[in-house]
């Protein structure tokens, strides 16, 4: 499930998942461990099925 907390005064909102996966940034298609950005965030993430031990894998 991909979590948001606000972030610097909330400014910021940070995205991440609280199962340990990676999330996609719909609108580039880039996956992130976590996402930090501007409120209003104009980005949508969806978790994926990669966690960090898979990316540390396939390396």
């Amino acid at each position: 499930m991909i979590k948001e907390e606000l972030v610097n005064n909330n400014e910021l909102i940070r995205h991440y998942s609280s199962d340990g996966k990676t999330i996609l940034q719909i609108e580039t298609g880039i996956e992130y461990l976590e996402a930090v950005d501007v409120i209003p965030c104009k980005y949508t993430y969806e978790e994926t099925e990669h966690t960090l031990d898979t990316i540390q894998t396939n390396k």
